[in-house]
């Protein structure tokens, strides 16, 4: 930390909030204890994501600027640690931000026993901080460009044997005072709004990071309503109510479907819940019974669970007796399996190599997939964006990609035939062609694997999997080196970029775990970052699906359809699409023991 920087905290952050608003004393009760199931977790770091179940968590910890509104449908920004809505000049380049007084960050070791404020150059920070190219994430190129100077610093720490300059001007992000940020863009953005309610910009404090050191991704300080309490890999993560967060109240909504949960809720300082349980549980069946047993408070359906618990879209009359309430949902999700580009067997772009990836789209029976391993509860992905984003075309029907006769026949015409008669085809020039696709250890993923041999042995392309954690596969994904292996993007946001920009050239294989790189792909992502939305933006993500269909870096598979299932006793829950859940919840703690008797 320079002396400059140390200055600047002593003065703006280790100030013991004299003359500041007061903060609210937490109201959440020890004994009121939520108990989940998650897939396990690899990073608490806000700069340095790694997948939906760890971003669950952290956005538990951390805070944004703003944040999505819990019930608006479509979703919409409001704000969070912002005083405001953030003020837009110079035709969009200029965004001008206030900060709430009073916000601390949780109690830490480092702070020495003081209160740490939140202030804007912790967001100077945490913004500079998720630009950098040497973490995991590999910075955020589309930011990099976008942030007026950024450019010149990134380039430098990637240098050989560079690391970013954190103290190093950046013209376009500084904190005009101690609760003033503003930030100026080179050209006008639209997506910079969800940017700032998203996690990667939510805020850290630079001294707990660097005392964190190479442990930060298990170490997480934030602002937010709860704090770790205790992380097991493999076994649970335990959440606490942060003491040091600020009261909020439920929100408010002129949506008449939640009426009932508002007033239910009203006037209650939030949050309630004293304690966040949460078991690491990786098959969805064991999660199933002990959610049945009543050892967890709520759990969200997968494939077969679905089929053990309802009945023509109903749950079951042995559930209902329970009390269990179910909710289904449109989510804004994509399921898909991506090639490695840059694989000497499924990458590449020449028209054999487009073929046979396009032969293995269409020889993989989606349908199936859908009624086999997600019991009918997901609908053919015809498009990059899910229904529920802004950029996503309705009047594309949903289709899946399914004809295996054609996919022989595409094979054959590029010359991958079966030259030694043993069933399986082999390359154009004679050797023999084996496609290998990661896969889990999980029940799901053996059945996974049993349809894609069925479908490939069909069409003649041998498959072999690679079977490993999903740590070890995200980790051989990122190095490029996993062929093959289907992932699932959820939208953290309304705008639909983040999935976009999985296929932007200008990406690293943190987001873009297929390398793909194609100009016209990246001139239209780059337009409809500065297209507000509308039927312009609509425009230019369908085209983005048509380039990604026409090299196949990736075949779509589903978008998702959310089964939930919770207790009664689990009050204010609602399965908001983009806004946080579990600060607005509570438990009944009179009826939870007398509904378990």
């Amino acid at each position: 930390m320079t002396p400059q920087f140390r200055h600047a905290v002593l003065v703006a952050g280790f100030l013991l909030l004299a003359g500041f608003p007061p903060v609210a004393a937490a109201a959440a009760d020890p004994n009121k204890v939520l108990r989940i199931a998650s897939n396990d977790i690899t990073s608490l770091d806000p700069q340095q994501p790694t997948d939906l179940y760890s971003t669950r968590v952290a956005t538990s910890i951390f805070e944004g600027l703003y944040q999505f509104d819990y019930f608006a449908t479509p979703a919409r920004v409001v704000p969070n640690t912002a005083e405001a809505m953030p003020e837009v000049t110079d035709a969009g380049r200029t965004w001008t931000i206030r900060l709430r007084k009073g916000i601390v960050f949780a109690d830490d070791p480092v702070f020495k026993g003081h209160r740490r404020e939140l202030v804007a150059a912790d967001f100077v920070y945490s913004i500079t901080r998720a630009l950098d190219p040497n973490l995991r994430g590999g910075g955020i190129p589309a930011l990099t460009d976008l942030i007026v100077g950024a450019r010149p610093v990134v380039d430098a720490a990637r240098r050989p044997g560079g690391r970013l300059d954190y103290d190093a001007p950046i013209e376009g992000l500084r904190a005009l005072d101690r609760h003033t940020l503003q930030i100026k863009l080179v050209s006008a953005d639209y997506t910079l709004l969800d940017r700032l309610a998203g996690l990667t910009l939510m805020a850290v404090a630079r001294e707990a990071v660097e005392a964190a050191g190479s442990d930060v991704m298990n170490r997480p300080v934030g602002t937010g309503p709860y704090r770790l309490g205790e992380w097991r890999k493999g076994s649970r993560v335990v959440l606490e109510a942060n003491p040091s967060y600020r009261g909020l109240r439920f929100p408010e909504t002129d949506d008449s479907r939640h009426r009932a949960l508002v007033e239910g809720m009203r006037g209650k300082s939030l949050p309630q819940i004293g304690r966040i349980e949460i078991s690491i549980i990786e098959e969805s069946q064991p999660e199933l019974l002990a959610f049945l047993q009543g050892d967890l408070d709520w759990m969200a359906l997968t494939g077969d669970d679905t089929v053990r618990v309802m009945e023509n879209g109903r749950l079951k009359p042995e559930f209902l007796s329970k009390g269990i309430v179910h909710l289904r949902f449109g989510a804004p999700t994509l399921t898909f399996t991506y090639f490695n580009l840059d694989d000497p067997v499924v990458g590449g772009y020449s028209n054999a190599q487009v073929a046979l990836r396009r032969a293995i789209a269409m020889g993989f029976n989606v349908d199936e997939m859908i009624r086999v391993l997600y019991a009918g509860n997901a609908l053919p992905a015809n498009q990059l964006l899910p229904p529920g984003v802004a950029g996503h075309d309705p009047s594309v029907p949903p289709r899946s990609l399914y004809d295996p006769a054609g996919a022989r026949a595409l094979l054959d015409r590029f010359g991958f035939r079966d030259v030694d008669g043993d069933g399986y085809r082999e390359t154009p020039e004679g050797k023999p062609l084996t496609v290998v696709r990661g896969t889990l250890p999980e029940s799901w993923y053996r059945e996974a694997d049993t349809l894609w041999k069925k479908n490939m042995d069909a069409i003649g392309v041998r498959m072999q999997v690679n079977q490993q954690t999903f740590a070890e596969l995200l980790n051989l994904a990122r190095a490029g080196k996993l062929p093959m292996f289907n992932l699932g993007y959820r939208s953290l946001e309304p705008s639909g970029y983040q999935i976009l920009q999985t296929l932007w050239g200008r990406e690293s294989r943190v987001t873009n775990p297929s390398g793909f790189k194609r100009h016209d792909y990246d001139a239209a992502y780059e337009t409809f970052v500065r297209t507000p939305s509308g039927p312009e933006r609509i425009a230019l993500a369908r085209r983005m699906s048509e380039i990604s269909q026409v090299y196949m870096p990736m075949i779509l598979h589903t978008y998702g359809i959310g089964n939930v299932l919770h207790y009664p006793w689990l009050l204010g829950y609602w399965p908001s699409q983009f806004g946080a859940a579990w600060k607005y919840a509570d438990i009944d703690l009179a009826r939870k023991p007398r509904l378990r008797k």
